[in-house]
């Protein structure tokens, strides 16, 4: 049984969803025009006036918002409301610069929890369920965007956080855990400890869900996890800058939808910044059309994905994303070949001799790049044998090398030898002076 959040608008016919973005997107360039000195000198610069769009196919006059955008304006000259209109601020880590700051009003609030309140039910969560929120909370917006939303369905929440496996593991057990939000590598972590402490997630706890984001991961990575679990995976999306976790996939696990009523979605050629068709893989750009205390126009996300309209088999009518294929500023190029650590990690996965950690290490030597990819083994398939390790690396290299048309050097290591991560993990390395 097919369930909804608010069927009224999450089966509304397209036509109506357009006519209602329309009118929302009007109502929104005339706002920050108004309230936000930021966008006035924008769209000034490029000749629009809140009377030029008229329509939909007006969006494309605007221009694009992008992070630095946010930083240039720190802490928060975007913002269309002054401090005593916000009831809460997020920050980001600001590890290549100032931090982004995301200001909310209590309305912005609202809306946040009900796009997760929406997206949770999609996925079978409610007031049976009790879910543990494993991602951080405090300035990052994992944490409390998490919990926000599954008190909106009713659910029961464990604030936990990350970090305190072994207490992960007890207090699943004992509150009966049904559905679990972390990262990929945080819940591949922890079924490691669950292993070594003689633990089996089917037998031993009522986790049935995970809802797992805030790093890239991959369909082959998917599967992984629901072997070693037992649980259905969904992927989430959303990021600090449009308020934090607000997508989910529904039950069939085809792509996230994007609530039509409160976003506007479009996809464009990273380089050119032209719009592409649906189905064209190219740059995530978001135009907010629900929030007060900072309003996002054309902002560029920098993730690399395709659209979908097609019906969902879910009956809802909102368009979806499909799943990221990595970010434009995780692309590394290597000798003039673009890689990404999701394709590496989509051959990776389909080698069952190979474990889920890997390290992507990148060297400029003689002024050569040179790229290395240093895998874990599984107990399984480890050898003392240096035939058997030489031959396995050997076949990893070449199916990377087919995939990527790269040659990589590969590099067997055993299993729990590359670091483990309670939060995004770390995947490259790059040691070039570029």
């Amino acid at each position: 049984m097919i369930e909804y959040w608010n069927p009224q608008i999450e089966r509304m016919p397209v036509d109506e969803l357009e006519k209602l973005q329309e009118q929302k997107l009007k109502n929104l360039v005339s706002y920050v025009y108004n309230h936000s000195p930021f966008y006035r000198k924008r769209f000034d610069a490029v000749g629009v006036k809140p009377e030029d769009i008229t329509s939909l196919k007006d969006l494309t006059k605007l221009p694009f918002t992008y992070k630095k955008d946010l930083r240039d304006t720190y802490p928060t000259g975007m913002f269309c409301v002054p401090n005593k209109q916000l009831v809460r601020f997020h920050v980001s880590s600001g590890t290549t610069g100032k931090p982004t700051v995301v200001g909310y009003t209590m309305n912005d609030i609202k809306e946040w929890s009900k796009s997760l309140g929406r997206a949770l039910t999609s996925i079978g969560v409610g007031r049976d369920d009790v879910l543990q929120v494993s991602y951080g909370y405090g300035l990052f917006t994992g944490g409390l965007g998490m919990h926000y939303g599954a008190e909106e369905v009713g659910a029961t929440v464990l604030p936990i956080s990350t970090g305190s496996t072994e207490k992960q593991l007890e207090l699943m057990q004992d509150l009966g855990t049904t559905a679990i939000a972390c990262t990929p590598s945080y819940l591949l972590y922890m079924s490691e400890v669950a292993k070594a402490e003689g633990l089996d997630f089917a037998k031993d706890t009522r986790l049935r869900v995970g809802i797992l984001g805030a790093e890239p991961w991959t369909e082959e990575m998917r599967k992984r996890i629901e072997d070693a679990t037992g649980i259905k995976a969904y992927d989430i999306f959303g990021t600090s800058e449009l308020s934090g976790p607000l997508f989910t996939e529904c039950r069939y696990q085809n792509g996230i939808h994007i609530w039509a009523d409160q976003f506007l979605v479009e996809i464009i050629d990273p380089d050119t910044g032209e719009p592409l068709v649906d189905g064209e893989r190219g740059e995530l750009v978001i135009t907010t059309l629900a929030k007060e205390a900072l309003p996002l126009i054309r902002y560029r996300i920098g993730d690399y994905t395709v659209l979908n309209r097609e019906p969902c088999k879910c009956g809802r009518t909102h368009p979806r994303i499909m799943r990221v294929s990595g970010r434009v500023d995780d692309m590394l190029i290597v000798r003039g070949i673009n890689v990404f650590p999701g394709q590496v990690e989509s051959v990776l996965m389909k080698i069952p001799e190979v474990g889920e950690h890997f390290m992507i290490i990148v060297d400029r030597i003689n002024e050569l790049d040179v790229m290395k990819v240093q895998i874990e083994m599984n107990d399984e398939a480890f050898s003392d044998k240096v035939n058997d390790i030489m031959a396995l690396e050997k076949r990893v290299s070449e199916s990377l090398k087919n995939v990527l048309n790269l040659s990589v050097k590969v590099e067997l290591v055993e299993h729990g030898t590359l670091p483990r991560s309670m939060g995004k993990s770390k995947k490259v390395i790059d040691n070039r002076k570029l």
